[in-house]
């Protein structure tokens, strides 16, 4: 059927916001009142068989007067808007056929309004009840509190908008991805505290605890320090009860896109009168990736650029300090404590040997050496040595002697400080020798660059045979004295997910499945250390020998 549009126009009379001893003159020097204020709508999707819209609550407004500067309106939901042309959409999200009373405010010189208003009737059909559940509650007067997930690593992170290099790259966190649990600049915004209330209408949104965190990409809008906290003089739109209204989403990243290998749920919700969830960039609108009972993945969009930020939330509130993670595996199941000295246990332990890595442009001779690999003190000790011009090094792997399928894995280490080194603790797929890399697949439980010391990566590799290529997944910590102390790095491995730990902190997780070949198949160890490559970089030229010392490899069950 062909759309008929119905235009519904009143001209009311003005309720005039002005007070003067001269009421009949409606000019007094430079300030002069609009007139003849008028408002229209149409109802996007209304017809004959749709008198109410097509059920996406969206209404073309126009306004119309003389003597105005710009135009104000009130749509009647708690959401206001400025339009200098007098034209505005606006999009009603309460579910079913309401009704509203839109006011037009034309204003003119001195500020002075003149004003006019209508009623409008809208059906919008767009609803979201579990994520309004999961947010607070399911019953009136339920309420939940928002927390950032500050003891995770990635609870804020910075992204394109739009731009699409081909991988993805407006979907995710790619231009910053670095935040670290407990973050010393983002310190002063962890007191923040958000609470989402069930009422009889829908949700409300109360930010209780302070302050706004204005990012350095926002900060010269406002005139103040950038990455640093400021208190409600400098963001007055902080506190106070506000609506929240569910939409759908309509970003390329929501609809386009994908996190962490899942679509994103394609649900958004807005925060009325400027509310905003502790980090401020003038937006209000936020595309929900994620929701569970306990975490709060969104996206939102800065005002006026192309900046996307990243950001998650829990609703268990973050203790510093407080062991974040316990384990489902509590039974030992097989262990190398490397207590005899000498070799390491041939029941256990096999080795690469030669020239260079796997294709990373490795420069390292890999060796069964006792000068590069052996068992003392309690520690296993892999130790690289320039020889001339030359470099040695080992790499030991538990393939057909420990394999293991799901569990958790833990490996105490002590890595190599000298710019250059790559150490690795990984895993490969028992089926490594038959199917070859990526398809086998590989978890990464603990990288570190050659160049930064402070820093552990976890990541995934596997191919993907939608693109037939390599795909991978990780992300980073921060680590301090790695190569002075020992640290626990670990791996959490079910038919479900995967997560690698660093001192029981999460590093990176990924759902797992039938399709991913983490799945109902059997891993084997790897432990080295490469020299420079794609990871190891530039070797210090006063390298002489560095080592990795692992007190202990356990499998849990």
């Amino acid at each position: 059927m062909k759309n008929i549009k119905y235009y519904i126009g009143f001209v009311l009379s003005m309720a005039l916001l002005f007070t003067s001893c001269q009421d009949d003159d409606s000019t007094i020097g430079d300030i002069v009142v609009p007139t003849g204020v008028t408002i229209s709508a149409e109802i996007v999707g209304q017809d004959a068989d749709n008198p109410f819209g097509d059920g996406s609550g969206i209404v073309n407004f126009t306004s119309t007067a003389d003597n105005e500067i710009t135009y104000q309106f009130n749509f009647g939901d708690g959401k206001t808007g400025v339009a200098p042309s007098g034209e505005t959409v606006h999009r009603f999200t309460q579910t079913g056929i309401n009704t509203y009373t839109v006011v037009a405010s034309a204003v003119g010189s001195g500020g002075v309004m003149s004003s006019t208003s209508m009623d409008v009737e809208v059906y919008s059909s767009f609803s979201d009840v579990e994520a309004e559940n999961l947010l607070s509650g399911e019953l009136v007067g339920d309420s939940k509190t928002w927390y950032w997930a500050a003891n995770l690593p990635l609870h804020v992170g910075l992204g394109p908008v739009e731009d699409d290099y081909g991988n993805g790259e407006f979907a995710y966190e790619a231009w910053w991805n670095g935040i670290g649990p407990w973050d010393e600049e983002k310190y002063c915004m962890y007191s923040n505290e958000f609470v989402f209330t069930r009422s009889e209408t829908g949700l409300t949104f109360e930010q209780t605890v302070g302050p706004a965190f204005v990012p350095g990409t926002y900060s010269d809008v406002l005139g103040v320090a950038g990455d640093t906290c400021h208190d409600e003089s400098v963001v007055p739109s902080m506190f106070g009860v506000k609506n929240v209204s569910f939409l759908p989403s309509t970003s390329k990243a929501a609809l386009e896109g994908s996190y962490n290998e899942e679509a994103y749920r394609q649900s958004s919700f807005e925060i009325s009168d400027g509310g905003f969830m502790g980090w401020y960039v003038g937006s209000s609108t936020y595309d929900i990736i994620s929701v569970t009972e306990d975490e709060l993945r969104v996206r939102i969009i800065q005002e006026g650029n192309g900046f996307a930020w990243y950001q998650l939330f829990t609703s268990n509130k973050p203790v510093e300090g407080e062991a974040e993670f316990e384990s489902e595996f509590n039974t030992l199941s097989w262990s190398d404590e490397f207590d005899t000295d000498g070799a390491p246990d041939a029941t256990n332990w096999t080795y690469d040997l030669g020239d260079g890595g796997w294709g990373n442009g490795e420069v390292q001779t890999y060796t069964n050496d006792a000068s590069n690999v052996s068992v003392s003190d309690g520690t296993l000790k892999i130790t690289a040595i320039k020889n001339g011009n030359d470099y040695t090094s080992a790499r030991l792997k538990s393939i057909g002697l420990q394999e293991f399928q799901y569990g958790r894995v833990e490996v105490k280490a002590k890595l190599p400080a000298a710019q250059g080194t790559w150490p690795a603790i990984w895993m490969l797929g028992a089926n490594f020798p038959d199917v070859g890399w990526p398809v086998c697949g590989e978890i990464d439980i603990m990288e570190q660059t050659g160049a930064d010391k402070n820093t552990s990566l976890g990541t995934f590799h596997w191919f993907d045979n939608g693109t037939s290529a390599q795909a991978s997944y990780g992300e980073t910590i921060s680590v301090e004295n790695a190569s002075s102390e020992f640290h626990l790095y670990s791996l959490e491995w079910t038919a479900e997910k995967l997560t690698v730990l660093l001192d029981n902190e999460v590093v990176v997780a990924m759902d797992n499945n039938a399709d991913l070949p983490f799945f109902e198949k059997d891993f084997f160890f790897i432990l080295n250390i490469a020299m420079g490559g794609t990871l190891g970089g530039d070797i210090d030229p006063a390298f002489t020998q560095d080592t990795m010392e692992i007190d202990y490899v356990r499998v849990y069950k």
